[in-house]
């Protein structure tokens, strides 16, 4: 019996799961997937649960079911490396595996704010996400809310917020010179306009020094609010970051050609916990899960696993509310109505994937 793991049932994991189930496998092939959810959650999709403008069930998907896989959902509380197991929070068993795969995310980097994890709300899990659609969906009219990191997440939450509860007093904290750092000037200036229309402030160059339970304090000033949103980093899962493997600069598992620790090379490792070139994304993880798909089902049968190709990403969207967005289309920036409908289409494949 050759038992394989995976761990996350996110965009990288379930494309892992669908590429060998794609394929007919040997009889003494067991699957296992393991994520803390009895579904999938469409993580670019947290914000509208955030801003309330989405329900649950329309940014969660059902499980493929197929004879050949089992699915536990359960906390993991360690990776046992040296015994090939994992270890779990609440009960005293263990799952046993020959290959493991692992997908498990992301969550908030708090760069060491004092404050900063006890006192703000975030969109990096699904009931994380939920907790904050009830801090804003509870706030009275006029409530101040800040939002603090202008990347994609920044925005997307902002601009949702605002379309949802345009009452409320939106700050929108920037570290940089402009938002959205990683993106053309042209839809940098996009967005600032749209923010400057819908009258959210954005403060940049700012530099958080700590949160409070009602407030936040930029550059020696603090800011009285409500609700404190924070999208301003992320890093690996912890269970990846306590793995005894060679870890990048930013704390992701160095992986080979194939996706495979160096260490441990029945070990594989895709999205937000692999090192790469590229920056973190759903669209990444995705097409990684396809590759290491393909490597395993070679390893399995016992035959030298082609070397993947190089990745090729379509770009990357954004939302500003229910009809505009943003985003690199074919190595072009566009804004608008467009990329936005396309953003749309994204979720609706990912859906009935």
């Amino acid at each position: 019996m050759k038992r394989i793991v995976i761990i996350g049932g996110g965009y990288g994991g379930i494309k892992i799961l669908a590429g060998l189930l794609d394929q007919p496998l040997p009889e003494d092939i067991q699957i296992t997937v393991v994520d803390r959810n009895p579904f999938r959650s469409l993580k670019t999709e947290f914000y509208t649960i955030a801003a309330g403008t989405a329900a649950d069930q329309d940014v969660r998907v059902d499980f493929p079911k197929d004879p050949r896989v089992n699915y536990v959902f359960d906390e993991i509380s360690m990776i046992d490396t040296s015994n090939n197991q994992l270890l779990f929070k609440d009960s005293e068993r263990s799952i046993p595996y020959d290959y493991l795969a692992i997908a498990v995310g992301c969550e908030d980097n708090y760069h060491g704010v004092p404050g900063a994890e006890e006192f703000t709300e975030s969109v990096q899990t699904f009931a994380k996400a939920r907790h904050t659609g009830v801090a804003i969906g509870n706030l009275k009219a006029y409530g101040k809310v800040s939002i603090v990191g202008a990347g994609l997440s920044g925005i997307e939450v902002a601009s949702e917020i605002r379309e949802s509860r345009p009452d409320l007093n939106i700050r929108l904290l920037d570290r940089g010179n402009t938002v959205l750092k990683a993106f053309d000037s042209k839809i940098q200036n996009y967005v600032e306009e749209w923010f400057v229309k819908n009258d959210v402030d954005v403060l940049h160059h700012s530099n958080i020094e700590y949160v409070e339970k009602d407030g936040v304090c930029n550059n020696g000033v603090c800011f009285i609010n409500d609700v404190t949103i924070w999208t301003a980093g992320v890093q690996p899962n912890r269970l990846v970051r306590e793995l005894p493997f060679t870890k990048d600069i930013q704390d992701k598992i160095v992986v080979n050609e194939f996706y495979q620790v160096p260490e441990s090379q029945n070990i594989y490792v895709v999205g937000d916990c692999a090192s790469s070139e590229y920056s973190p994304s759903a669209q990444l993880a995705g097409l990684q899960g396809e590759q290491v798909a393909e490597v395993l089902l070679a390893v399995l049968k016992d035959k030298e696993p082609k070397k993947p190709k190089a990745l090729k990403l379509k770009g990357t969207l954004g939302s500003l509310g229910k009809s505009d967005g943003f985003g690199n289309m074919v190595k072009t920036p566009m804004t608008g109505l467009l990329p936005r409908l396309a953003k749309s289409g994204v979720l609706w494949l990912s859906k009935r994937h």
